[in-house]
């Protein structure tokens, strides 16, 4: 899947959040249905998430922040974005590759 392309498709038909404290936010309130990052997320962020919302899918992309910013059309680094509706794209099927 080319996930440059779902993000496009997902920001403009869907609802995505980005940065880490939103996404943190978002799985808090139950809103979350999947949650995206960037390689060089810390992973100490990585772990916290997923310990606390072991229901949420993550998928960690081979993406930098800097060009999953640009992926997403945002003129800024993005380190986690959060799928909360995933319009017509395809990121709802993206499996969890966190450990």
């Amino acid at each position: 899947m080319d996930i440059s392309r779902q993000l496009k498709v997902a920001s403009a038909t869907g609802n995505l959040l980005y940065g880490q404290r939103q996404a943190m936010d978002a799985c808090a309130r139950g809103d979350a249905k999947c949650v995206i990052l960037a390689a060089n997320c810390p992973q100490d962020y990585i772990d916290d998430l997923a310990a606390k919302h072991p229901e949420v899918t993550m998928h960690r992309t081979m993406i930098v922040n800097r060009d999953l910013g640009v992926a997403s059309g945002k003129p800024f680094s993005v380190s986690t974005i959060t799928v909360i509706d995933a319009g017509d794209s395809d990121l709802l099927t993206l499996d969890s590759n966190i450990e």
